[in-house]
């Protein structure tokens, strides 16, 4: 989920629109202290490697980075190798990763959705990470991202490459419609008025540029999630038993969700491809889309003018789901890899790294001290477009994750398409996915 570039007032008037962004305190010790050394023999260290599963679901040469880092890692500690494994999208990583730990060839550690927790609690597959660091590790994250790495207060995985939904806009479009190119939308009924402005259409009567882009395969429940925020309710519980899909608030998210297509003709009805949204705004074909910030940094790479990041508009409040993937060592493994496996966690989660890893990727830096570096610090200043998400983090909540959730997500993306393509209406897909949900958890609320 990631591009796009601000200028230092259109930031302000972003702020000022949801109220200032609050201040990064500088984090705690990264890492548990290490155990006292054995004061008698001292014995060399045994190699160890470790398999890597890491998805891909941005744009970018994420392959060579995660290369990268375990290469760099190898170089500080010559007796681990990690092997990286490219295991295709999110879904696909965990279907590899299911496959591998029902075959009793469980992976050391991967990169999975943080909402992937209650799917793998129930495999009883990942390992209890709260005794593995300390507490003040921990206190080093933003508290935004922490919510879907718990359950209860057990930690379970590590934030890593994590993201919230911004608003990306082009400037040059902006001014050709005679708005304010400093200026994004604020709430609602801007973006509206502003996409009704921004959608052209050729001499054929044929849409040639839409005024946004919201996707709607894939991350719809994600969509529609920021939407329902931002109306005043979350949709899903903190300990994965229960869902709030039928709730008043998020029948008038999808009823936003569906008019701008299919009322308003802002936004392209039917089928609007996750992958492909981000190339519509970088070609010029749509002047906003709603997408994750960690596709700011092909946005800023690929993009030919000149572009802004804010917010995403309020409509009661400012709102956005927390997305992206964390960390998770699995349990079968030998504890001499669970322990390298750690180490490897902490050298990915150092301050300079995390910010070279945001800055690479534009997904969101994950600890607070990442941005007291003079790297982030400076590039920050040089691109303000990049401190958006991570301020917009006063206003997110966790992400949808449930057990079952991946069934729970896909009956729930297949009933808000349903209502997108006209199908149903926002009620009876809502409804529908309630019920559904409901039949599914109630097994889990026992």
């Amino acid at each position: 989920m990631k591009k796009v570039f601000l200028t230092l007032a259109a930031a302000a008037l972003v702020t000022t629109a949801c109220g200032q962004g609050e201040s990064t305190p500088k984090a705690a010790p990264a890492s548990q202290a290490a155990s006292s050394p054995d004061t008698t023999v001292k014995q060399e260290a045994k190699p160890v490697e470790l398999q890597f599963y890491f998805p891909v679901a941005v744009g970018g040469p994420i392959t060579k980075l995660i290369d990268q880092l375990a290469a760099d890692f190898h170089k500080e500690n010559p007796t681990i190798t990690v092997k990286p494994v490219y295991g295709g999208s999110y879904q696909d990583t965990m279907t590899k990763v299911v496959t591998s730990v029902q075959g009793g060839t469980s992976p050391d550690l991967a990169v999975l959705l943080s909402t992937d927790l209650y799917s793998l609690l129930s495999m009883n597959a990942i390992e209890d990470l709260t005794p593995r660091f300390n507490k003040e590790y921990f206190n080093g994250f933003y508290d935004a991202f922490m919510g879907n790495t718990k359950s209860g207060e057990t930690v379970w995985s590590v934030p890593f490459q994590r993201s919230t939904i911004v608003l990306y806009y082009n400037k040059d479009l902006f001014k050709k419609a005679g708005l304010n190119p400093d200026k994004a939308p604020a709430n609602w009924t801007e973006m509206r008025e502003a996409a009704s402005k921004l959608t052209v259409k050729d001499g054929a009567g044929k849409t040639s540029q839409w005024g946004i882009e919201i996707p709607s395969t894939g991350y719809q429940y994600w969509m529609l999630q920021a939407l329902s925020l931002q109306t005043g309710t979350n949709i899903v519980s903190n300990d994965g038993k229960n869902v709030y899909f039928n709730k008043p608030e998020v029948q008038e998210a999808l009823q936003y969700y569906t008019d701008l297509g299919r009322k308003d003709k802002v936004m392209p009805e039917g089928t609007l491809e996750w992958a492909t949204v981000p190339s519509d705004f970088i070609s010029g074909k749509t002047a906003m889309m709603f997408h994750t910030t960690g596709n700011l940094t092909k946005v800023k790479t690929d993009a030919k003018f000149d572009f802004g990041v804010s917010f995403l508009p309020a409509n009661k409040k400012c709102g956005s789901p927390t997305g992206g993937g964390n960390l998770y060592v699995f349990k079968s493994i030998p504890e001499d890899r669970k322990k390298a496996a750690v180490k490897f966690i902490e050298f990915l989660t150092q301050p300079q790294r995390v910010a070279q890893w945001s800055i690479d990727t534009g997904y969101v830096g994950t600890t607070k001290a990442a941005y007291e570096t003079d790297l982030l610090k400076n590039y920050v200043k040089d691109f303000p477009q990049a401190a958006v998400a991570r301020d917009q983090l006063q206003y997110a909540d966790s992400e949808l994750s449930t057990f079952q959730n991946g069934q729970v997500t896909k009956l729930f993306n297949d009933n808000i398409q349903a209502a997108l393509l006209g199908n149903m209406s926002p009620k009876e897909a809502l409804d529908k996915s309630q019920q559904q949900a409901d039949d599914i958890l109630k097994t889990f609320r026992k």
